[in-house]
């Protein structure tokens, strides 16, 4: 077992993704995945580490042939009981051997890209799902963004100086992380470089939960009115550009030509 694997035999996904700042993160996402779906029936998602299921159940509840692979077990077990709709399987994201080329509408690509450390590992999950994409086929990709690791555990959680000792900040303040920091986090340029290496078309880049994050306190304390106006409020504002780099997630929306 890996460290990864450890940690989320640890780590309480479902708790996170029910939390408030979890659930704007889900509404916005799940907006944007039905975006792409189009009003369609019945289509072949792969949902690529799929954690608990959280998406893939979801797809699967709303009649969509859903497929989670997901490296962690315990995870695996997680989605089979939640769903006998949902087709769990153990996979590594660099390699989907077990599926054929052009086999689904839609590859969600949501957690893998925060535990790989590399520009090709990255690029290899990519065309590992942009592989098992059908031609016009959607591709959405998840990545952690630089800033908010800058000013949540640098400088908000206080961690500034024990991160610049140890090399994790560099001279253009961008995060230096490896495996056994298990995050990896990135910049737009990055985001741009990837799409353009993996030769995709991009439908769209947004900022799925915004400042959420950093609020967590105040989302935390609203009643639920507010709390929905807030939901609509950062879903309508997730494509703008001039916010894509504050927010603390954001989604590359990519199409196999």
């Amino acid at each position: 077992m890996n460290e990864l694997e450890k940690y989320y035999n640890k780590f309480n996904e479902d708790k996170r993704l029910l939390s408030r700042h979890g659930q704007v993160e889900f509404f916005v996402a799940m907006h944007y995945i039905n975006e792409m779906i189009a009003g369609r029936t019945g289509l072949d998602i792969i949902d690529i580490g799929a954690g608990t299921g959280r998406y893939s159940v979801e797809l699967a509840n709303a009649g969509h042939r859903a497929v989670a692979v997901e490296l962690v077990n315990k995870n695996v077990s997680q989605i089979k009981m939640k769903s006998d709709k949902v087709v769990a399987k153990q996979g590594d994201a660099l390699n989907l051997k077990k599926f054929k080329a052009e086999s689904f509408d839609i590859a969600l690509l949501f957690g893998p890209t925060y535990h790989l450390f590399s520009h090709e590992d990255k690029l290899k999950a990519i065309l590992e799902a942009k592989r098992v994409l059908r031609k016009g086929g959607k591709l959405l990709v998840m990545y952690l963004t630089n800033e908010y690791a800058m000013i949540t555990y640098a400088f908000k959680e206080g961690n500034l100086q024990k991160c610049l000792q140890a090399g994790k900040i560099d001279e253009n303040f961008n995060t230096v992380t490896s495996v056994e920091d298990l995050y990896s986090y990135v910049r737009l340029e990055e985001i741009n470089k990837l799409q353009e290496d993996a030769e995709m078309k991009r439908v769209k880049i947004v900022g799925v939960d915004g400042a959420t994050d950093y609020i967590r306190p105040v989302i935390n304390k609203m009643t639920e009115e507010d709390f929905e106006y807030y939901k609509k409020y950062q879903l309508s504002i997730s494509a703008r550009p001039e916010l894509l780099g504050a927010s603390s997630h954001i989604m590359d929306i990519l199409e196999k030509d």
